[in-house]
């Protein structure tokens, strides 16, 4: 991850905190895409194991996570703890095979969670993104923090 998510290549245009958002969700269903063809044995990666329903639903829980933060700050409330056992946990249903209708939930799940990250933070000013309300990261930096969930899918790997 870069130290700004404004940075620019030669062609190509700033990344917006939104575009940080839904461009770790591409990453995610590419890699995805390739799961269909997992063998059931779950990858061990930094002590703990993973596999392509954990990778999802640990991007979604993160995802929905930060947006309940974000959205509790914006409406002046107190945020509520999450309680998920997180990437510590791996359940029964974690290492089910990984089918191809689970792959077109994950692309939807992802992808409307992602329109909803997208749409929030492309309505918030600059000073908003900045300068954000209540204790916590700003949300362009919470933008940037969800960028790092593609490690659960990185974690299970290309498997084509």
């Amino acid at each position: 991850m870069s130290d700004t998510n404004t940075a620019t290549t030669a062609t190509t245009a700033p990344v917006t905190p939104a575009g940080t958002v839904t461009g770790m969700v591409e990453h995610v269903l590419a890699l995805a895409a390739t799961w269909t063809r997992w063998d059931g044995r779950p990858a061990h990666v930094d002590w703990r194991v993973y596999t392509p329903h954990k990778a999802v639903r640990r991007v979604a829980d993160h995802m929905v996570d930060h947006l309940a933060e974000m959205e509790a700050r914006l409406a002046g409330e107190e945020t509520q703890p999450d309680h998920w056992h997180a990437s510590m946990v791996t359940t029964e249903a974690d290492l089910a095979p990984f089918t191809q209708a689970d792959l077109d939930e994950a692309r939807s799940r992802l992808t409307r969670l992602a329109r909803i990250w997208a749409n929030r933070l492309d309505a918030l000013t600059e000073e908003q993104l900045d300068h954000s309300p209540g204790e916590g990261w700003s949300f362009r930096r919470l933008a940037e923090h969800l960028e790092e969930s593609v490690y659960y899918a990185d974690a299970v790997g290309d498997l084509s």
